[in-house]
């Protein structure tokens, strides 16, 4: 195994408005948006035993096309998750997947930030 070098603390999401984006995030996942270092840039988290904070950070254009990079959140419920997300600002499902391991609903945060809503079944794992 390599040496690491650094330790991951955050993911930094480019937003056009930042404090909304961090309030969805936030009423999604149970952090309340905190600013940091500069006016209009929030944090959430860290989430679980002081794991990585999500980042919204300002940016002058819209999203364009799909992100490579996304959430997968956990959830107890999923039809109570999509309609929290619906009623927080996102949207979706735009696809839902069945697999063996459970169901996977992909979403969209206000700005369009896809992520997924992930319903294991019980004993499975993610990855």
């Amino acid at each position: 195994m390599m040496t690491p070098i650094g330790t991951w603390t955050a993911i930094t999401m480019d937003c056009r408005n930042p404090r909304l984006v961090a309030e969805f995030w936030g009423a999604l996942l149970g952090g309340a948006p905190r600013l940091v270092g500069r006016e209009d840039w929030y944090r959430i988290g860290p989430l679980v035993d002081g794991g990585p904070a999500i980042t919204f950070q300002p940016v002058p254009e819209a999203k364009t096309s799909k992100v490579r990079t996304h959430l997968d959140v956990r959830v107890e419920d999923l039809q109570a998750a999509i309609n929290l997300a619906a009623n927080l600002g996102g949207s979706g499902p735009s696809e839902t997947y069945h697999y063996d391991e459970g169901t996977v609903a992909v979403m969209a945060d206000p700005e369009g930030n896809e992520f997924c809503l992930v319903d294991l079944v019980a004993g499975a794992v993610l990855g």
